[in-house]
């Protein structure tokens, strides 16, 4: 079935090379007496099988953030883990802290300086790659950070339980961790924290997938006891799990 749902849009893509970025200029009209149609409609006339585009569109998605977390094995090579390591959070638009420099940001136009690959001898100690595409792959290129001691997470969508399972080959130097606002990172997830016995400090706030928050932070600090958890409230938990509880309104008081 999948692949018949295909085969119904492939006449359209056999008319141009250009991929879905040249449908913009094949929807515009001739003239400007022609009844004008947005490259919306375009694809709904062309496109028999919505569904099919909508696979399709996925598909390019998550072929983009594999290419995002691929390995660069030459830079390893010749350079080392730190270096690689560092140049694969700075392509995805993160920042990175060798011990004793100063942050290395891209510009806002996703160029950084090539000066760290001198810092060959030097480890990276801190890692920001909040709101990166980042996910179960993309860990190779930072597992061999051994001296990695801060690395946030915040806002990265493809974060999930998996990931967090591979985070014990940090656990020798991981102190400070940030979990903040990623939306695919439930209890299970959290659970796999249990070896990262040198955490000092951990930010699981405004995780979406933990059903009960309060609960969750209680938990996480028993198994971390050295360790600050920031997050909910331990009371909103409590607050949650009363509100939750039916009331009993089969026997209504009447005056």
């Amino acid at each position: 079935m999948e692949k018949s749902s295909f085969c119904l849009v492939a006449p359209v893509w056999k008319q141009s090379t250009r991929g879905i970025r040249g449908l913009s200029g094949l929807a515009a009209p001739e003239g400007s007496e022609k009844k004008g149609r947005t490259l919306l409609q375009f694809l709904a006339d062309r496109f028999y099988d919505m569904e099919a585009l909508r696979e399709y569109l996925l598909h390019r998605q998550m072929l983009k953030v594999h290419q995002k977390n691929r390995s660069f094995t030459n830079i390893k090579t010749r350079y080392g883990p730190e270096i690689a390591g560092a140049f694969f959070i700075l392509k995805q638009g993160g920042a990175v802290k060798f011990q004793g420099k100063e942050w290395i940001r891209p510009s806002g136009r996703g160029r950084f300086s090539l000066e760290f690959l001198k810092l060959q001898a030097v480890p990276v100690e801190a890692i920001d790659a909040s709101g990166c595409a980042i996910n179960y792959t993309g860990l190779d290129n930072l597992l061999p950070l051994k001296e990695l001691r801060s690395l946030w997470l915040q806002r990265c969508p493809h974060v999930d339980d998996w990931c967090l399972s591979r985070l014990h080959g940090l656990a020798h130097s991981l102190q400070e961790l940030s979990l903040a606002g990623c939306p695919r990172v439930s209890e299970r997830g959290l659970a796999c924290l249990h070896h990262l016995q040198n955490l000092r400090r951990l930010d699981i706030s405004d995780l979406p997938a933990v059903a009960n928050p309060g609960l969750t932070q209680i938990l996480v600090e028993e198994m971390l006891p050295n360790c600050e958890v920031l997050g909910a409230n331990w009371a909103q938990g409590l607050k949650g799990a009363s509100e939750e509880q039916p009331q009993d309104t089969a026997s209504p008081l009447h005056a």
